[in-house]
């Protein structure tokens, strides 16, 4: 693994995995040249080592038929691990070789040999395309937030509706009373609510 760094600290951390060392040694010079950060593996392996330590790029570009594990394989492995982008490039460009990268969720494609100003364009835009898909998941887990917290406010007013004897105004006046005597989220009282009343249960 080498890292080649840039002047400006707040680069974009780029992660080039190829086996031919003159390639992994041409575009990263270029890619740095035009300010990335660049980080390269020479094999699947080495790249999966160097993303156990914890540093996660902003986006990788690999090669897809390498000794050992490959490309795809790692592709894969980065997807699942913290949603980490890719782009892929190979010396193939039949159809069979470009659907295996679009179904492993590369954001881009690129047919060998490469140089930098073919390169930068696709590393941008994947980058933009991976800032949207990162907006999406925060969207939909703030969503699920909210959902989960109406559900928790149903269940726990049913529950003071039941143990106070309360019609469901007065139940939902009771838990917003005691939330901002307390200083809390009405979403949070009613966890705990709900939480008691599985205790009582078991």
């Amino acid at each position: 693994m080498t890292t080649d760094t840039s002047n400006n600290p707040k680069a974009r951390h780029l992660l080039v995995v190829d086996d031919d060392r003159l390639v992994l040694s041409v575009i990263s010079t270029g890619l740095v040249d035009v300010g990335y950060r660049v980080t390269t593996a020479e094999t699947a392996e080495d790249a999966e080592a160097w993303l156990a330590g914890g540093i996660r790029p902003d986006l990788a570009i690999l090669d897809i038929r390498m000794p050992g594990q490959g490309g795809l394989f790692l592709a894969e492995r980065l997807r699942a691990l913290d949603h980490i982008p890719f782009i892929m490039f190979s010396a193939y460009s039949d159809a069979s070789t470009v659907e295996q990268a679009n179904r492993c969720g590369a954001l881009g494609y690129l047919v060998k040999p490469l140089d930098t100003v073919q390169l930068v364009p696709a590393v941008e835009s994947a980058l933009a395309r991976a800032n949207e898909l990162q907006e999406l998941r925060n969207t939909r887990l703030q969503l699920q937030a909210a959902l989960d917290g109406e559900r928790d406010i149903s269940v726990a007013l049913g529950i003071t509706m039941m143990q106070h004897r309360l019609k469901r105004s007065e139940a939902f006046d009771l838990l917003r009373a005691t939330a901002r005597k307390r200083r809390c989220k009405l979403s949070d009282l009613a966890a705990e609510v709900i939480q008691a009343g599985e205790k009582l249960i078991l």
